[in-house]
């Protein structure tokens, strides 16, 4: 069968007659619900059909964007790829997959869901402040995820994207260093501001982490792609998906999550509870001293990622900016990787 085509906009993803393709039923009408636009559209809709059933649905794509934003495409493909390829393999409470259709040749992919919010779950907001509590349970669902290694080795398109990253391709230094100057960079001092470290930070962590046991990452777990759902919450939001080292996940997520002064009272012990899920889960981990300073580098990678950030909301980029960028300088992550 000739796989339908990856429609652009959002008016072609809920024409009643493209939807009936992919769900392989006659659509008589759909009625959009919600619609969220980050750098991807996301839209609960409800499609009936004509048998007189409806369902409740949410699709994800690159809908109505800028010829910038379209380039974007192979993160989406890489979603899709997670929902059908991956997500059935590992032990991680994710949202149902309906159908994902993807135009490799394009580069482009949709991504049909259940409507988790229809079936009672709740979506984080991406600034809701969690509890060490809360953080627990979402590191045990990220330990899941990473017991998930052995993936590796089947699927090669999980590649590295870290090392992508750390060719500081997606933003020059100057450009980088506009931004830390701005409002973003306000509460940090000059040490953590400078554009030049932050690249020379990342490319370093990239550097030490390729020699280290490579783990299936989400590379992107902060409260905004988190849910909760019959009291366990789950994760969403694939387009980082990577191999790498665990710490890169746990070391983001935790300084991302929790309010500043919570993470500094807490993450020892998270981090700790971290471990023993692994071990519980049969695999071989660092000692408390070699994972507490490799959780420390780590914390370069997130404060990257938001610091390039730049088709995000202003208020949730500029606190992710604060928490990451105080996190690295309280753990003085950017001497333990020698970047000057």
């Amino acid at each position: 069968m000739t796989e339908p085509k990856v429609p652009g906009t959002v008016a072609g993803v809920l024409d009643p007659a493209w939807l009936g393709t992919v769900l392989g039923a006659r659509v008589s009408s759909v009625e959009e619900v919600e619609q969220i636009r980050t750098v991807a559209t996301k839209i609960r809709f409800l499609a009936r059909l004509e048998s007189g059933e409806s369902r409740a649905l949410c699709l994800k794509g690159l809908l109505d964007v800028d010829e910038m934003t379209s380039r974007g495409g192979p993160t989406m493909v890489r979603e899709a790829d997670f929902y059908e390829r991956v997500a059935g393999e590992v032990a991680v409470l994710v949202p149902r997959r309906v159908r994902t259709v993807i135009d490799r040749a394009g580069q482009q992919a949709v991504v049909i869901m259940r409507d988790l919010i229809a079936e009672g779950a709740r979506f984080c907001s991406a600034l809701e402040p969690f509890t060490a509590e809360q953080a627990a349970a979402s590191l045990d669902q990220i330990a899941r995820l990473h017991a998930g290694r052995g993936l590796l080795a089947r699927m090669a398109w999980i590649d590295r994207r870290i090392d992508q990253l750390a060719q500081a391709r997606y933003i020059s230094e100057a450009q980088l260093q506009d931004l830390l100057d701005g409002p973003r960079g306000e509460p940090l001092p000059a040490a953590v501001r400078s554009a030049a470290r932050v690249i020379a930070g990342i490319r370093e962590v990239a550097r030490r982490d390729a020699a280290r046991p490579q783990f299936l990452v989400h590379g992107d777990a902060h409260a905004g792609n988190i849910f909760r759902a019959g009291g366990r919450p789950g994760l969403i939001d694939w387009q980082l998906l990577q191999s790498g080292g665990w710490a890169l996940d746990v070391a983001y997520h935790v300084c991302a999550v929790l309010p500043v002064e919570t993470a500094a009272a807490e993450e020892r012990a998270l981090l700790a509870h971290y471990l023993g899920e692994m071990k519980a889960l049969g695999h071989a981990m660092p000692d408390a001293d070699e994972a507490w300073r490799q959780y420390r580098e780590a914390l370069a990678y997130g404060y990257y990622l938001w610091s390039i950030t730049r088709r995000v909301d202003p208020a949730i980029t500029h606190t992710f900016v604060e928490r990451l960028g105080k996190a690295v300088v309280r753990h003085d992550s950017f001497a333990l990787l020698g970047v000057a």
